[in-house]
């Protein structure tokens, strides 16, 4: 991957370049972001240029053999480390090896922008706890250990290092503060708060934020053909999460507006009646859309929260939405909008666990009912 297929992220892809061009590279960097935020494709286009043999002042050359290898995740001195679970209990440890290897470079190539949830569904992990075991320590120090292959420089990626074995982080740290000579860590993290302070600490960071709405629209007027209305909703929806924007594109229900506003009413008016059926109704949903749902939900007390602080140039909103907003504010507060928000994001969390549609859909309408009209 190169800079220029990554969109946004202007300042951070030029302090990387000029890291590399001064020759200053910190031997260890923990590329920090939140879910959603493009922290693995900037790590990737990262070690590229790092690896290319001809790169430019802006970006690595493309061409070259080490940017042929790169762009297929087979450059054989860029090393990574990622959760995983052995879902096949496999007892030939090599063999596994290798081929969730040829997983992980087919995941990296057909969703580059993709998350751990997408990861576990590629390789068929979705329902066991990934982690980087314990092994993967000496594997890190065995595999650095060997003089270069091709490059000048050794990259080593570890994804997602929250998820390590408490022994594989302990197993780390002298080689991550001491490694060895043009080899670089490269630690890709959505949950840096969850790290050892021993690592973090070993480590320079790199904040990466989530795209904005204008990059979010760049980037899909340029790769998508929806319509003009379906994209503000996906970057209403999708809040800087490119991932999920291209995932919502290429569905033809998108989120429900109508959907939301009835079910609000209902809550408003505690018509249990209603609730009910719109218990089934989103029971039917897939995962996708049932955690969309939600999140149009915070997106919606957002919007609210904007229109009561009269925050209206900052308002994402317009035709019917914002029509809904006006009506919907009228009956809320900042203290009603808080509770809404946990609960939703509670809710969202029930789901992520594999609770059921129908009743978490359930006691969050009943719930909220309580917070709209006490």
């Amino acid at each position: 991957m190169r800079f220029s297929e990554i969109p946004g992220l202007t300042e951070i892809k030029r302090k990387l370049i000029q890291s590399v061009q001064t020759n200053k590279m910190a031997h260890a960097q923990l590329i920090a972001g939140k879910e959603g935020a493009l922290n693995l494709p900037l790590a990737l286009a990262y070690a590229n240029y790092i690896q290319c043999t001809d790169r430019t002042p802006e970006d690595a050359c493309g061409v070259c053999p080490a940017c042929s290898k790169n762009q297929k995740f087979i450059h054989p001195d860029l090393h990574f480390v990622f959760p995983l679970s052995n879902i096949k209990n496999d007892k030939d440890a090599d063999r596994f090896k290798a081929e969730i290897t040829k997983s992980w470079r087919a995941f990296l190539t057909e969703q580059p922008f993709g998350k751990l949830d997408d990861w576990t569904n590629f390789y068929g992990g979705e329902n066991k706890q990934a982690l980087i075991s314990r092994e993967e320590s000496r594997t890190i120090i065995k595999t650095l250990s060997l003089k270069s292959f091709e490059s000048a420089y050794k990259v080593m990626i570890i994804w997602q290092p929250e998820y390590m074995h408490g022994s594989a982080a302990n197993g780390i740290l002298k080689i991550l503060e001491e490694p060895p000579q043009n080899t670089f860590f490269l630690l890709v993290s959505n949950a840096a708060d969850r790290l050892l302070p021993t690592i973090v600490s070993r480590t320079q960071l790199v904040q990466v934020p989530m795209l904005t709405d204008d990059e979010l629209k760049q980037y899909l007027q340029k790769e998508t053909e929806i319509k003009d209305a379906d994209r503000r909703n996906i970057i209403q929806l999708a809040d800087g999460d490119l991932n999920l924007a291209l995932r919502l594109s290429e569905r033809d229900e998108n989120i429900n507006q109508e959907f939301f506003a009835n079910w609000m009413r209902a809550c408003f008016k505690k018509s249990y009646g209603d609730l009910v059926p719109m218990a089934d109704e989103f029971h039917q949903l897939d995962k996708l859309n049932q955690r969309n749902l939600l999140y149009y939900g915070i997106s919606m007390m957002r919007e609210s929260l904007l229109y009561i602080a009269g925050s209206t140039s900052i308002n994402r909103t317009q035709g019917g939405e914002l029509k809904f907003i006006q009506d919907f504010s009228k009956v809320l507060d900042v203290l009603k909008i808080e509770k809404a928000n946990r609960l939703l994001s509670e809710a969202s969390y029930f789901l992520e666990r594999n609770g059921s549609a129908k009743m978490v859909f359930l006691n969050l309408s009943l719930m909220l009912s309580k917070v709209l009209n006490p």
